[in-house]
């Protein structure tokens, strides 16, 4: 069951991301959300602790919260969130354009990757991410085919991981990621409006289905300015 001040939290994360708490709102007062949410003071104060971590508001005792400005695009390390899910309530429709969808087999590195034999085929998926009218986000997924055995064009072109879930029934578990920084190459110039940035962040992930069976490795990559990659840590004592 979700806790009482995740639930506020994400209420509030929501209303900013639909802009109905703009850059430069003050959101109301403690008492003020205590009233209208029903909430303690424990739990707005910890809601909006947690707000404060992930870059949402800006917070100093005795004043109102303030919203920031969230020029940067949220992409959450810890969680397993397609790209139409991340962006649902982005104003500026975001677009996605596949370059390639293919069938492979015997490719050293998908046969490493997802650990796979060379008579074994995998699904080689490229797409370009648009988002506020610039192309900043190159995708490059691979499915191996013991687990995804078809995957239409039209899921590539709206959302995988629904097409997974919802019609093939898969039930996605876990994920293991590796966050590195590398000079753009060739191809990263050709497919992203790069502008003067020389750099591109790249996300590796290795994703599990719930009984441990790796069926996706993915490959992301990201122009630098526009992104913040987020997660929440706790100490261990």
């Amino acid at each position: 069951m979700e806790s009482k001040y995740k639930h506020l939290y994400n209420q509030l994360q929501a209303q900013i991301e639909k802009r109905e708490y703009k850059a430069g709102d003050k959101l109301p007062s403690e008492g003020d959300l205590m009233e209208l949410y029903g909430a303690s003071r424990d739990t707005v104060r910890k809601a909006l602790d947690l707000l404060v971590q992930d870059g949402f508001i800006r917070k100093a005792k005795g004043k109102p919260a303030v919203v920031l400005d969230k020029n940067k695009f949220n992409f959450p390390v810890s969680e397993i969130a397609s790209f139409k899910e991340i962006y649902r309530f982005s104003d500026s429709k975001p677009k996605t354009y596949v370059e390639n969808l293919e069938i492979v087999r015997n490719n050293p590195k998908l046969m490493e990757a997802l650990q796979i034999g060379p008579e074994d085929e995998a699904f080689v998926l490229e797409r370009v991410r648009e988002i506020e009218g610039e192309k900043i986000i190159i995708d490059k997924d691979y499915f191996s085919r013991k687990v995804v055995d078809n995957l239409p064009l039209r899921a590539a072109q709206d959302s995988v991981y629904e097409y997974l879930e919802q019609e093939v029934g898969l039930k996605i578990g876990f994920a293991m990621k590796e966050i590195t920084v590398q000079m753009a190459g060739d191809e990263d110039r050709r497919l992203l409006d790069m502008k003067n940035y020389d750099m591109i962040v790249v996300v590796k992930s290795y994703t599990y289905l719930e009984d441990s069976t790796l069926f996706q490795f993915t490959e992301s990559r990201h122009r630098p300015d526009k992104f913040k990659f987020v997660d929440f840590a706790r100490r261990k004592l």
